[in-house]
């Protein structure tokens, strides 16, 4: 076993949009699948990792599960796979429903099991054959959330940008045994901003990313807002709603966490967010993504332990370096600046895009099997986080870098703390170590390192605790 860090797949894997199920005795995680540097979204085809739900730092790569290619409409290959799920159908086969960028109908393939090769099965569909979304009226499918429960699958539908009339919200589609065909047509179950009856949505409309669990005898829809950068959830007593607002679940800037910072500041660069709860061994945890490489379209898993209030309420979590490890990580020893939960910088920016700011990259170097991944653009006043680690003994802090940079790294236990250390940078083109002595009692610590002085090219690829 492994401590488990986020993002919890491979630095160099890019699988967002995560749909997470326990399937037996492991955990399976569906989503698009992005490229680095990718110069649009979903870029890939799908595939699957998996982990047992007693070490979810063990994450198993189960390979491509269905290429983009294997749908007919998509033959050569000219669109894109957006967001999936799965829901395992009444014949106990496991349904994968989608939709492709530039088409408005959802497909499905199917599988006997759940992370085998999934083969094309249909399109959804009204009862007189004609697919969801082909009929006058309809909305175009996007981003699938699925349920089944007995013999009927509710199939939850939508996008809702600001400015667009023609889209409503999140709509509902309740469809027959095999999977397929419409038996109650699409009704709203979550306003769109555009909507002039928003309820209880209003200032977190609906914007993309449905997705849909059961906890108890309570349904959850969750979303992603008009605000993009956060989830959200709504409960209901039917999986056909009504649907009541109940909060923020995770916002992946951090927006609304009022401890380390206000909260009205970003925490880290956000933009699009999209995922799902799922209990795993007893806790729940909420799966999310991340923006990295300085653009929205390479976006990596993360995930954050939640917890549950009496009336079935789920407080805001903030975002970590722990992750699934749902317990501080052991302090001693080297963490790889990749796992960074806060980064910002004098004036912080709430969406990822900005240039020259300070994001997460990877390069693949001569002799590697796997690329490197470190923070590259380290500027003056760049605020680098991470959280949070279990501390025994530590006397020592070390920072590796590289790069164009003459000044000085202070390390601090909040982002506004007293400085701990000071750790001398000098231009250097290797990965150079750098040590400091640091006074720490023993305790539970976040480090932030703030860089300052100039630099034009300076990266992090490591701190160290000893």
């Amino acid at each position: 076993m492994k401590e488990a860090v986020n993002p919890y797949l491979p630095s160099w894997e890019y699988v967002p949009d995560g749909e997470p199920y326990v399937f037996g005795d492991r955990v399976y995680i569906y989503g698009s699948h992005d490229l680095y540097d990718g110069h649009v979204f979903c870029l890939g085809d799908y595939v699957c990792y998996s982990a047992p739900v007693d070490d979810l730092g063990n994450w198993r790569y189960e390979g491509v599960i269905y290429p983009k290619t294997a749908d007919p409409l998509n033959s050569d290959g000219s669109m894109c796979l957006y967001a999936p799920d799965v829901t395992v159908g009444p014949d106990g086969r496991y349904y994968l429903y989608y939709v492709l960028d530039k088409v408005g109908v959802t497909s499905v393939a199917v599988c006997d099991t759940p992370a085998g090769k999934y083969e094309f099965y249909g399109y959804v569909h009204y009862k007189d054959g004609t697919r969801l979304g082909d009929r006058e009226g309809d909305e175009p499918s996007f981003d699938p959330g699925v349920i089944t429960e007995g013999d009927k699958t509710y199939l939850y539908l939508g996008f809702a940008p600001r400015g667009d009339n023609s889209r409503s919200g999140s709509l509902l589609s309740v469809l027959g045994p095999d999977m397929l065909t419409i038996e109650e047509e699409p009704v709203l179950v979550a306003p769109g901003i555009m909507n002039k009856d928003k309820g209880s949505f209003e200032g977190h409309e609906f914007f993309e990313a449905s997705s849909i669990r059961k906890r108890g005898d309570k349904y959850y829809f969750i979303y992603s807002s008009v605000w993009m950068h956060e989830l959200c959830y709504a409960m209901s007593d039917s999986p056909k709603g009504p649907f009541t607002y109940g909060g923020v679940i995770i916002s992946n800037a951090d927006l609304g966490i009022n401890s380390y910072k206000k909260a009205d500041v970003p925490g880290m660069y956000g933009a699009n967010n999209h995922g799902s709860i799922v209990e795993i061994a007893g806790e729940w945890y909420i799966f999310y993504h991340r923006h990295t490489n300085g653009t929205w379209y390479s976006r990596q898993e993360c995930a954050e332990i939640i917890h549950f209030a009496e009336d079935g309420t789920i407080p805001q979590v903030e975002v970590t370096s722990q992750g699934l490890n749902a317990a501080p990580l052991t302090g001693k020893g080297e963490h790889l600046a990749y796992t960074v939960c806060n980064m910002f910088t004098k004036e912080p920016e709430l969406y990822i895009g900005k240039p020259g700011l300070p994001t997460v990259k990877e390069r693949l170097d001569e002799g590697m099997e796997h690329p490197e991944a470190f923070i590259a653009n380290v500027v003056d006043g760049a605020t680098l986080g991470f959280k949070y680690y279990k501390c025994e003994g530590i006397s020592s802090v070390t920072v590796e870098a590289r790069g164009y940079g003459n000044g000085v790294f202070e390390v601090r236990t909040s982002p506004e703390g007293e400085v701990l250390a000071t750790l001398p940078i000098e231009n250097r083109n290797i990965w150079t170590k750098v040590t400091a002595d640091i006074k720490l009692p023993d305790g539970v610590y976040a480090f932030y390192f703030t860089y300052v002085g100039d630099a034009s090219s300076l990266q992090m690829r490591s701190f160290e605790l000893n």
